[in-house]
């Protein structure tokens, strides 16, 4: 998303607007979107639940063991942080929301010790 003027032009007004959180904070959690809509049958919207599922699926998939500090290195700490990104995108128009979508959606979806430490996938990513 970053290679074009119009995309570096949406993440400084991101930036500008939401600056709690790396630019590519936002650049991951779209891809997260993108990884969760490519795995459906079919297109539909998808809760908060599932993105923060499909973000933490592509986190360990890319980072690995070092999954939860790149994500908290990019200022994401809990899956309440996903849910503030969606709501940043939402705001700048790059993403839609559903009149009952919340920000609660994403509260608590999973513990990030847990998730990224306690139950690790170490075999995950790993050819034998």
């Amino acid at each position: 998303m970053s290679d074009s003027p119009l995309a570096e032009e949406v993440l400084a007004g991101l930036k500008e607007r939401h600056p709690r959180y790396h630019e590519k904070a936002y650049l991951f959690v779209l891809a997260a979107l993108q990884s969760v809509l490519e795995r459906l049958s079919a297109p539909r919207h998808i809760t908060g639940t599932e993105l923060a599922n499909g973000a933490r699926d592509l986190a360990i998939d890319e980072f690995g063991p070092l999954a939860r500090t790149v994500l908290e290195h990019w200022g994401i700490h809990r899956t309440e942080d996903l849910g503030r990104i969606v709501f940043a995108l939402v705001d700048c128009g790059i993403l839609i929301k559903e009149e009952t979508d919340s920000l609660n959606d994403f509260r608590d979806v999973y513990d990030f010790e847990e998730a990224f430490e306690d139950n690790y996938p170490w075999g995950a990513g790993l050819s034998s």
